[in-house]
């Protein structure tokens, strides 16, 4: 690269790599990762994430180590960067054969690769993560980020281990990337993998070309019989996501009764099945794909006319990702919901039960009395437990402070008795079920609001949108505005804006998300979200602001 300023350097990058322009969000974040900060970029799907971290690692020498969750996703980014000529790329993912992930391993050691993607259950193996070391990576990206987040929606304990990883290699620059992470999803980020002086670029929750409808329905009957017609009648292409493996199969059915070209998706699928309805969608040869949440991360299809959902998801956050798949290309999109009452309640019967007292004694018990560092693959051995139910545990009595990972990734106990440990440990344990049932509580208000629906998902974010956003359905039938008038100026002088830090009587302290007329939505750090009637905090003083730090 010519010696040129950054900012020169990396449109050259950009132009490289096939680029003409830059999208807003992008160039930020690869300036702040050269400058040597650590990076969380929250940009809406096909926007373009991975550039920045192809960007960055073109502009500087060094290993780029990728996490990507599903190994389509890499097979896709290897493909991805090959053709765009950059640095050579390649995986190590439990689906390759012993030769394959010996030659890039070799690769990689010669230094003849620039890229590699491995899975985050690969970095719970010691042996790998001592590789890693060896190699010297100057970048470490995390893809999908929202996974490490016990506050996100689609929470994968293998996520965990990812910040001692990052320790353990000396801390390269870290690039964490995601579709969707609502503030507090974004500060659990930045605390789990440890990201120093970590700059944020959050960039386009609104997606106006996208209609947003919702519709309640009276029983299972109804909701499909309305999904199929809906996604007949739509133009295509377009994906319906339901929540049980037998809906999608049932509803591919029905469409293809009625004509169109369809498949079925979950993850009770062979993988060579799953790979065929992936390029199916992919090329156009299937026009509606139904399935569970399992399908959509990593498809780079622009031009996907609808997202029908014919079932409730469990958060804003997992809908707002699914329904970020429609209209990428900027051309009018749809993202319909069809909703029972009865979903919320199959979603908090899911997130009953209690904490795992009994492992959570077993792990804190080894650990206290071990008199060396515990490695987590010899507790898992002895305590014949899988990897998800022993990461959790840990989790929790890290966060009690009773116990802490070292930096070759083993468990120390710190201090204090078990008894009590695992007694805080409970006590957060509830206090997140708590937290879950209340992001089911505005999955329904957005469900059911009279409002506009826009604000109110965007408000979720944390993003205001001042006026009425004219493409929801509440907004084009009139409810919206009805809405508005009822509820008046509310707060009009601003004393209650949103990412002011609070404290409630009864529900401790939380911070402002969202303003909308005559009541705010809070997030209480121990009690989850809480809309409330700004009126009635004015006269009961149950809300009080928390003194600027």
């Amino acid at each position: 690269m010519p010696d040129v300023p950054q900012t020169d350097a990396i449109a050259a990058g950009a132009a490289d790599l096939g680029w003409a322009e830059l999208r807003p969000g992008q160039r930020e974040a690869v300036q702040a990762a050269l400058d040597g900060h650590d990076v969380l970029a929250v940009m809406p799907t096909g926007h373009g994430k991975s550039a920045i971290y192809q960007l960055a690692a073109g502009l500087t020498d060094g290993l780029t180590i990728v996490v990507s969750p599903l190994i389509a996703l890499q097979r896709d980014q290897v493909e991805q960067l090959g053709a765009l000529g950059a640095d050579p790329a390649v995986a190590v993912n439990s689906s390759q054969r012993a030769t394959e992930t010996r030659e890039a391993w070799e690769e990689l050691e010669a230094e003849e690769a620039g890229f590699l993607f491995l899975a985050p259950e690969q970095l719970a193996r010691d042996e790998v993560v001592e590789r890693l070391r060896r190699l010297r990576a100057t970048l470490f990206v995390v893809d999908e980020a929202h996974c490490v987040s016990a506050w996100g929606h689609d929470f994968r304990p293998d996520y965990l281990r990812l910040g001692h990883v990052i320790e353990a290699l000396g801390h390269p620059t870290t690039i964490a990337l995601t579709a969707t992470a609502a503030p507090p999803v974004r500060d659990e980020i930045v605390e789990r993998l440890r990201m120093r002086d970590a700059h944020q670029v959050v960039r386009g929750f609104d997606r106006p070309n996208i209609f947003l409808e919702a519709h309640r329905v009276a029983d299972d009957d109804e909701q499909r019989r309305m999904v199929v017609e809906r996604a007949s009648a739509e133009a295509k292409p377009g994906l319906v996501y339901v929540a049980t493996r037998k809906q999608a199969e049932q509803l591919t059915d029905e469409l293809q009764a009625a004509g169109t070209r369809a498949e079925t998706y979950h993850a009770g699928l062979s993988r060579a099945e799953r790979e065929r309805v992936h390029d199916a969608f992919s090329d156009g040869s299937a026009e509606v794909v139904a399935a569970t949440s399992a399908f959509g991360m990593g498809i780079d299809k622009a031009d996907v006319r609808f997202v029908l959902h014919a079932a409730a998801p469990e958060s804003l956050d997992a809908y707002y990702q699914e329904i970020g798949r429609a209209g990428r290309d900027g051309e009018p999109a749809l993202a319909a919901l069809y909703f029972r009452q009865e979903d919320f309640g199959v979603h908090r019967f899911r997130t009953g039960g209690s904490a795992d007292t009994d492992m959570l004694s077993k792990v804190a018990s080894r650990i206290r009395r071990a008199k060396q560092p515990v490695p987590p693959e010899r507790l898992r051995e002895r305590l014949e437990v899988g990897a998800s139910r022993l990461t959790s545990a840990v989790n929790l009595l890290e966060q009690t402070g009773a116990l802490e990972t070292n930096g070759d990734g083993d468990l120390v106990w710190r201090e204090g008795t078990v008894k009590p440990a695992v007694a805080e440990a409970a006590r957060l344990a509830e206090a997140r079920r708590r937290v879950d049932r209340s992001r089911i509580d505005m999955m329904r208000g957005y469900a059911e609001t009279g409002g506009c629906r826009r604000r109110f998902l965007l408000g979720y974010f944390g993003e205001e949108l001042p006026e009425r956003c004219g493409a929801c359905d509440t907004c084009r039938s009139g409810s919206a505005a009805r809405v508005e008038e009822a509820r008046g100026e509310g707060d009009a002088d601003g004393s209650w804006r949103v990412g002011l830090e609070v404290r409630h009587e009864a529900w401790g302290e939380g911070s402002v998300v969202s303003e909308d007329g005559d009541r705010i939505t809070v997030l209480f750090d121990e009690e989850g979200y809480k809309t409330l009637a700004v009126e009635t905090l004015e006269r009961t003083g149950v809300l009080q602001p928390l003194p600027a730090a």
